[in-house]
């Protein structure tokens, strides 16, 4: 079967730090796939490479056999790949409606015609309201983005990257600092995601990277530990020990 998002040998120096060394990974459409790893180890440099921020010193990304490296983030969208960010990227006093409407205009012709009302973009609000409704943001459409609780400034950014209509889906950290309950309400809400939907997801947090992805690639030091399912991840003694904690079974899967 066809890669739908292939790397192939991407390697990232900052003047003579290596921060990504020789990386591989080929995934499937539909694939929901986890990269871990200890803080410092190139996971949020390798995402910055593969929405457009970061130029890889070497190597190839492809989205269905097309090239993107150092291609532009636009650029990058316009290819099908969306992401979201480790740390809020919201404008507080926009309400969710108008947030979701400037994400998918900003990618839209529409945002040429300087003459239209926003309000008559029909289009535009349709699609900003079901990229709300995957994200169980449909009841606040109203609301000023700083009177969200942190849970909802996570579903929001992700709904964000969902109104770009993406075949891939990339997730920096979307459960980072979220409460137990928001935690669990963003791992149902991403489960219901549709299956042809490509995830891939950076998070520390255990429990979402085994109660949503698949498969788990291990990164250290810039290179690609192990990559196995999740049980194979939860048995591996050196992850363990250096990842996972040695408390693992006791805490149902918690990253220390």
């Amino acid at each position: 079967m066809t890669q739908q998002l292939q790397i192939n040998n991407v390697t990232k120096r900052f003047g003579g730090l290596r921060i990504i060394e020789g990386f591989d990974l080929e995934l499937q459409a539909g694939a929901r796939h986890a990269i871990i790893g200890p803080n410092g180890a190139g996971k949020t440099t390798l995402f910055n490479m593969i929405s457009g921020w970061l130029v890889p010193t070497s190597g190839n990304i492809s989205i269905d056999g097309k090239n993107i490296a150092g291609m532009s983030p636009e650029k990058v969208t316009e290819a099908g790949l969306a992401r979201s960010f480790q740390k809020n990227t919201l404008f507080e006093g926009l309400s969710v409606l108008e947030s979701l409407r400037l994400s998918i205009q900003a990618r839209s012709r529409a945002r040429f015609n300087f003459l239209a009302a926003a309000s008559s973009f029909k289009d535009i609000i349709e699609q900003a309201c079901i990229a709300a409704e995957k994200m169980n943001l449909q009841d606040v459409l109203d609301r000023q983005v700083k009177t969200l609780s942190y849970g909802q400034k996570r579903q929001l950014e992700v709904a964000m990257a969902l109104a770009c209509s993406p075949k891939i889906l990339l997730l920096d950290e979307p459960a980072a600092g979220t409460s137990p309950a928001e935690r669990t309400l963003l791992m149902q809400l991403l489960n219901e995601l549709p299956k042809e939907m490509t995830l891939l997801l950076v998070e520390h947090d255990m429990d979402v990277v085994f109660g949503v992805c698949s498969q788990i690639t291990v990164l250290n030091y810039g290179r690609a530990v192990v990559t196995g399912t999740p049980e194979e991840i939860r048995q591996n003694e050196d992850v363990r020990a250096a990842y996972l904690g040695k408390s693992l079974d006791q805490d149902g899967g918690r990253h220390e």
